[in-house]
């Protein structure tokens, strides 16, 4: 059953959702971002010890915990962590006033049609139903639409909603993500194809489903106006996507209703160097442009 409180939240709360979830193909990128090379782990466990370490220090902070972050994204690894003794998807809402959402798919298929749609998830069942014994209230999966082809597009949005339907069925809110690279020749003929096909899968959704949409910030300002209308849509976020987190900004402020949703952009600046005051100070101006630019759309 889905908390109405959360639904609300994510509905209606100012603010902006924290994408805590790299995988273990991202992690040792993200944990040299923040200054911890791979001389400093030998070994899985090792590196998932020092990623949750590092997001635990981020949902630590005052700033993260200051109401302007009203979701976030866990890795798999994360939810079946603690955070201070706390589960970390518990800790989220108890403790921040966060609404935990969970990384679900396992990564991208081969390219085709200029598109690379999820790979099987023989496993999504249960681990749909983890999720709802940890307190989760919706989850996230991303596909990658490089060029304007039809057939791609079309492959990438039918099975999103397709797997979106299933997630519904437990009673969770599937975050739809199907991202358009930001390096695409023809983005904004590829945001076109994809504003369509989104129109269509979710009129066909049944009456009361809602989803989340998680969209590249695209080339035209409120490309997608009317879908942060549609009764069949709680919100839209924006992932960075590999902009800058001040491009990334400065386009998401041009959107009017949609709200961020950055991985990278959120924890760049950060190091696990820094004493606690710097990490705070660093996280709190970060907090505070994103939240800026979620709300001046």
């Amino acid at each position: 059953m889905i908390n109405q409180e959360q639904a609300k939240q994510m509905s209606q709360a100012p603010g902006f959702v924290a994408a805590l979830d790299q995988s273990g193909g991202s992690t040792p990128k993200a944990l040299g971002l923040y200054g911890v090379g791979s001389d400093q782990y030998t070994n899985d466990e090792e590196m998932f010890a020092l990623i949750h370490e590092m997001r635990s220090r981020i949902m630590r902070a005052a700033a993260f915990q200051s109401g302007k972050v009203i979701g976030a994204i866990l890795f798999e690894n994360t939810m079946k962590r603690n955070v201070d003794g706390t589960p970390a998807a518990d800790y989220l809402w108890e403790h921040c006033g966060v609404v935990p959402f969970l990384k679900v798919d396992k990564g991208l298929s081969d390219e085709e049609n200029d598109a690379q749609i999820l790979k099987p998830m023989p496993e999504l069942n249960t681990l749909l139903e983890q999720a709802q014994k940890a307190n989760i209230f919706g989850t996230k999966m991303r596909s990658v639409i490089h060029r304007a082809n039809p057939a791609g597009v079309e492959a990438v949005v039918s099975q999103q909603f397709e797997i979106g339907r299933r997630i519904l069925s437990y009673g969770l809110v599937p975050i739809i993500e199907p991202e358009v690279s930001i390096h695409s020749e023809d983005k904004k003929a590829t945001e076109d194809l994809l504003l369509d096909r989104l129109k269509m899968h979710l009129d066909a959704l049944d009456d009361g489903a809602q989803v989340i949409l998680k969209l590249t910030l695209p080339e035209n300002n409120d490309q997608y106006r009317g879908l942060t209308e549609h009764p069949r849509v709680m919100r839209v976020v924006a992932l960075s996507g590999g902009y800058s987190r001040e491009e990334a900004n400065a386009r998401l402020a041009n959107n009017t209703d949609v709200i961020a949703s950055f991985s990278r952009a959120l924890t760049e600046g950060l190091s696990a160097n820094q004493s606690d005051t710097e990490f705070e100070r660093v996280l709190g101006q970060t907090i505070d442009d994103i939240c800026a630019a979620s709300s001046s759309g």
